[in-house]
């Protein structure tokens, strides 16, 4: 998009034009959405209509700025670590809505207010974890596959057979791929300690820290060959070109973390106006909006025939959210609380996480072969748009108790799918799975020095 500008700073400048109107109307006045305003409006008053427009705007320039800033990194960084930092304020705005509710459920334990704060920090969660594969997985497969025809992009293959096209995964991504395995498999186990607790952020974050704490310890090695912005601020010397790359990565940061704000409120004030249930935004309206600025920076990776990256990013966002997000939701609610304690839930969020985690493990089972085909990507797609249409159409037709009811069988039967699939996937792949532990166990010690060469492929 802004890349076929004549000058790199050109494209720049029109990324930031774009930021512009929001640092204007939000920032310098603050903001309060007022569905009876109008565009006229002074100040704080802003019609829900214009906080879409301005937000989201801002969060596509953002987007492009923070992706530029990730790969310019790439040439003073190991790649996984550029990523690995642009997966994280890429979501940033998730754990803002996030921690949000948690702080609220401390600051009003024990009462109806705090449970229901408790249930909806779950539910968002929840929400962004299954959006992030069921949309995001699936949609930048497909798209890579369609982008294909057009690029020969290397990384898909062509294969005879229904939908049999494939998206080939790096290998080298082995690692967060274990990682996040790993974090899935506790992830069962949460809801059966009351809630999450400091436990379990012991566990998570700990699980993220040794993450990072073994890619940043990666050669920083001579990657694929950039082009346009990337390229330009890559000639730059080393001091310029940090400060650049720390100023994109610093403005985009900030204008994602607030921008983000105001449009899913937006977003949730027209959807309230549609009929759309509150407690349904929350879980899936407001998470599809605090993920946008993820998937744009993914697309655009993709679009420049840089799918490994692209995936890259989307994977190493699943880890942190389903470690970090989950892991300092506990902290953020003891805070507020005044002391340590648990972010406990109902059983209607227990069933959330089940689900979640099960959608996680079919998803990883998928990429033990490195790989992801259109009959997966379709598969991840239908399962999840299914559930959630099923799930709308419950809360629509039936009263309480009994959509409650309904809905938590809908979750459990869409668990054991999810549960039956991986299974059926892990046992059928179990050479691929001793391949991927095998490229794991290179990588970890190549980055403590200590690599005896890379495992050979067993297919």
């Amino acid at each position: 998009m802004f890349e076929r500008l004549r000058h790199p700073l050109v494209a720049v400048a029109a990324a930031l034009l774009l930021t512009l109107p929001f640092v204007a109307l939000f920032v310098t006045h603050g903001y309060h959405l007022d569905p009876a305003s109008t565009p006229e409006s002074p100040g704080t008053n802003v019609a829900p209509s214009v906080a879409v427009l301005v937000g989201g705007l801002a969060i596509l320039g953002a987007a492009f700025l923070l992706a530029w800033g990730a790969e310019t990194a790439e040439k003073d960084v190991p790649t996984a670590f550029a990523i690995a930092v642009l997966a994280v304020l890429a979501v940033a705005p998730e754990y803002a809505v996030d921690a949000l509710y948690a702080w609220n459920a401390g600051a009003f334990e024990e009462t109806a207010r705090g449970a229901e704060a408790a249930n909806l920090a779950i539910a968002n969660m929840t929400g962004a974890n299954r959006i992030l594969i069921g949309i995001g997985w699936s949609g930048i497969a497909l798209f890579t596959i369609y982008r294909a025809k057009r690029t020969d992009d290397p990384t898909v293959n062509q294969r005879a057979g229904f939908l049999a096209d494939a998206v080939e995964i790096d290998r080298d991504i082995s690692l967060e791929i274990a990682f996040l395995l790993a974090a899935t498999a506790y992830a069962f186990f949460v809801p059966l300690g009351g809630g999450i607790g400091i436990v379990d952020t012991i566990v998570l974050v700990g699980l993220y820290v040794l993450y990072i704490g073994i890619v940043v310890r990666g050669d920083v090695e001579e990657g694929e060959t950039h082009v346009g912005v990337p390229a330009y601020f890559q000639e730059y010397p080393k001091g310029r070109r940090i400060a650049v790359v720390l100023f994109l990565f610093a403005y985009s940061g900030l204008i994602i973390f607030e921008g983000v704000h105001p449009f899913a409120l937006g977003l949730e004030e027209l959807g309230t106006a549609l009929g759309v249930p509150p407690f349904f935004m929350i879980q899936w309206l407001a998470p599809l909006a605090s993920e946008s600025p993820e998937l744009i920076v993914v697309a655009y990776l993709v679009n420049k025939a840089r799918s490994t990256a692209g995936f890259n990013a989307l994977i190493s966002s699943k880890l942190n959210q389903w470690t970090l997000l989950i892991g300092t939701l506990a902290v953020v609610y003891s805070i507020a609380a005044g002391h340590i304690g648990t972010l406990s839930f109902d059983q209607k969020q227990t069933a959330e996480i089940w689900i979640t985690a099960a959608q996680s493990f079919f998803a990883l089972a998928i990429l033990t072969n490195f790989e992801i085909s259109i009959r997966e990507a379709v598969a991840l797609l239908a399962l999840f748009v299914s559930q959630v249409v099923a799930e709308f159409y419950v809360i629509q037709t039936y009263a309480e108790p009994a959509a409650t009811n309904v809905s938590l069988l809908i979750l459990y039967a869409y668990t054991a799918v999810y549960v039956v699939l991986a299974v059926g996937l892990f046992v059928a792949r179990s050479g691929n799975f001793r391949e991927l532990v095998a490229h794991t166990t290179s990588n970890v010690r190549s980055a403590v020095g200590s690599d005896t060469g890379q495992p050979e492929r067993t297919d």
